[in-house]
């Protein structure tokens, strides 16, 4: 007598035989430092932050590494975004003085299991300049646990020095390091601004490490009209990518994205604009476009199997 096994019962087993596969989505954001000088361009950080915040929460983010966020503008993301937790402190005293490179994360997602910064310097443990290095820089880093699943990963998150080569160098190398001796073989995400592209020595000093590859170069599916500084005008293009996304070899990159978005602020006294090749309900205005920051924000969906 022939038994037919029900499909039902072979898609369980089939289940069970293979590692369910999970995503993060994972951001780096470089949301530009607070300052007058923006806000007489037009640039503003209280205009541009619900924008920075919108972005945000519609990309559904489940971990955010940004830079140059100063601890008023920590306080004003923190609060806007109630779904979020963060991990940082001020590169200048190692508490709120100067800009932080935060980590943020979903709290509901995640449980954070270990935390901590160094800094980009010969002395890592308090702040102070490294090499040729213009100003402090800090690298801080999270070790998490995803709740419904058990997976366990860190992330680093820096933003290396704009001025000093050496120091650049040198943090890439000092990164790498640190990452073989705390994370041994676990997975790990690496975001920053990184000062450096695509086609410098430095950034092969991390895609060489045999740790570490590039999410743009391993994503499966790819979206980038443009490279990642904009310099507050919508307008421009490069081919640079000094914002990266970093992953263990064993994370899968399903997408990788640069977003290009923009927004509108009015130009006053402008006149409606109207046309017979649209409905008559529809008006137009001359407005500026503006970025929300002067860099665009990275995005990688990024797969695990558990």
């Amino acid at each position: 007598m022939k038994y037919v096994v029900p499909f039902l019962l072979i898609l369980i087993l089939s289940q069970c035989k293979n590692p369910k596969e999970h995503q993060l989505s994972v951001c780096s954001f470089n949301v530009r430092y607070e300052n007058s000088r923006d806000s007489m361009d037009g640039n503003g950080w209280h205009q541009r932050c619900p924008i920075i915040c919108d972005i945000i929460e519609f990309n559904d983010f489940d971990v955010i590494g940004a830079q140059e966020v100063l601890y008023n503008q920590l306080n004003d993301l923190n609060q806007k975004l109630k779904d979020y937790d963060y991990v940082g402190v001020g590169r200048d005293d190692g508490k709120t003085k100067g800009e932080y490179a935060p980590i943020f994360f979903k709290k509901a997602l995640f449980t954070l299991l270990d935390s901590g910064h160094f800094w980009l310097s010969e002395i890592t443990d308090r702040p102070n300049k490294g090499w040729d290095a213009a100003l402090p820089r800090i690298c801080t880093w999270v070790k998490l646990k995803v709740q419904n699943t058990g997976f366990e990963f860190w992330c680093f998150n820096l933003h290396m020095d704009h001025i000093g080569t050496k120091a650049r160098e040198n943090s890439a190398k000092l990164v790498v390091q640190k990452i073989k001796e705390m994370c041994k073989n676990k997975p790990v995400i690496l975001t920053g601004d990184f000062n450096v592209d695509q086609k410098s020595k430095n950034y092969e000093v991390i895609v060489n490490s045999g740790i570490l590859n590039d999410s743009y170069n391993k994503a499966e599916v790819r979206y980038a009209t443009n490279g990642t500084f904009n310099d507050f005008k919508p307008n421009m293009k490069t081919d640079s990518r000094i914002d990266h996304i970093f992953v263990s070899p064993s994370l899968i990159v399903d997408r990788y994205g640069i977003l290009t978005d923009t927004y509108r602020t009015e130009i006053p006294e402008t006149k409606q604009t109207k046309s017979g090749n649209f409905p008559k309900e529809v008006s137009l205005r001359k407005y500026n476009a503006r970025t929300p920051s002067d860099h665009f924000p990275v995005k990688a969906i990024i797969s695990y199997t558990n």
